[in-house]
């Protein structure tokens, strides 16, 4: 017995998956209830199926994993509602049951497993072909070893959980509520990695940086609803024409940027610069419907260059300086189309 404990105490530490507890806690049942079969189920009870999860087979009676059987057929369901765990003439009490009279059970004992709101998720079972009884120590065991299996499950669900929350938040750290685009600290972690490749690679990298023209015009007259559904839905325009592997992000008020790799041959990656920075230009002006209410909008500024060898502050600097040289020349374009036509 205490070399069971020693053991059993082994196992409960070491453990670091389900399976990794289970086996050798399903040879100690074995070995405690002389059973020939041992085996541990999980029970969806939605579906109305038992499944056999992980089994240990030392006689005649074989319980494979994976084995499915019908909830309603099972001894481990009659069980529980009858509170009777152990019967060493299953034949005589339960004969009804199609899954133990196909399998050949005579000896069954069996302990539910309890996930910690009560609701039963699986049992641990020992089953034979032979008639025989089981002491009050094997029963004992049984019931210890199903709650050690319980808590378990439960730990590694809690762990599941910690783990999709930790997901769910490092995602949101790195996105912008309203857009859903990658933020600004996204931004600059994706331009670190490209600058980073570039730099090994000699390749380039595309970085470029939007501004919406007279934004807060429209905050002023419309809103800020109508300024917010601007803002999503020239986000989507501008997504359409970038490629799939750059990356746009919000990282301002009104304010886009957009990174990704380019060739290593410098005056194509210049070309290919311009060219992204004409798509984006053309896909964000024209009109918007904002609310119920058509708004012409006229457009954005956008700088693109091919950097590298710099830092992610010096490249996003010198995207912002071509952007703003880009916006100076669309008011001076403006200034001299008004003077020309009068207005």
């Amino acid at each position: 017995m205490e070399l069971m404990l020693e053991r059993l105490s082994e196992t409960v530490a070491s453990a670091e998956s389900l399976e990794q507890l289970v086996r050798p806690l399903l040879e100690m049942l074995e070995i405690v209830t002389g059973l020939e079969s041992v085996y541990l189920t999980s029970i969806d009870e939605e579906a109305g199926i038992q499944f056999v999860d992980y089994a240990h087979n030392t006689g005649e009676l074989k319980i494979d994993e994976g084995l499915q059987v019908p909830w309603s057929d099972t001894l481990c369901k009659r069980c529980i509602e009858k509170g009777r765990c152990f019967t060493s003439h299953v034949s005589d009490i339960w004969g009804d049951s199609q899954a133990a009279r196909a399998l050949g059970i005579e000896t069954y004992a069996s302990a539910p497993v309890c996930a910690s709101n009560g609701l039963i998720i699986g049992t641990l079972c020992a089953a034979s072909r032979r008639s025989q009884d089981i002491g009050p120590r094997a029963r004992s065991a049984l019931n210890l070893f199903s709650k050690i299996v319980a808590q378990h499950i439960e730990r590694e669900r809690l762990l599941e959980e910690v783990h999709r929350s930790n997901e769910y938040l490092a995602r949101f750290a790195l996105t912008d509520a309203l857009t859903g685009l990658p933020n600004r600290r996204a931004l600059q972690d994706e331009l670190g990695r490209l600058l980073a490749r570039a730099g090994r690679d000699g390749s380039y990298v595309i970085v470029g940086m939007i501004d919406l023209d007279d934004f807060k015009k429209v905050n002023d007259e419309l809103g800020h609803v109508a300024g917010d559904s601007l803002l999503k839905s020239c986000a989507q325009r501008i997504a359409g024409v970038t490629r799939d592997i750059d990356m746009l992000a919000r990282i301002g008020g009104d304010e886009f940027a957009f990174v990704g790799p380019g060739p290593a041959d410098l005056d194509e990656a210049n070309r290919l610069a311009e060219q992204i920075r004409e798509r984006v230009g053309q896909a964000a002006s024209g009109s918007y419907l904002l609310g119920h209410r058509p708004v012409e909008h006229c457009g954005v500024s956008v700088g693109a260059v091919a950097v590298r060898f710099v830092s992610t502050d010096q490249a996003i600097s010198l995207a912002d300086a071509a952007m703003y040289e880009h916006k100076r020349a669309r008011k001076a374009q403006t200034r001299a189309q008004e003077k020309t036509t009068g207005k």
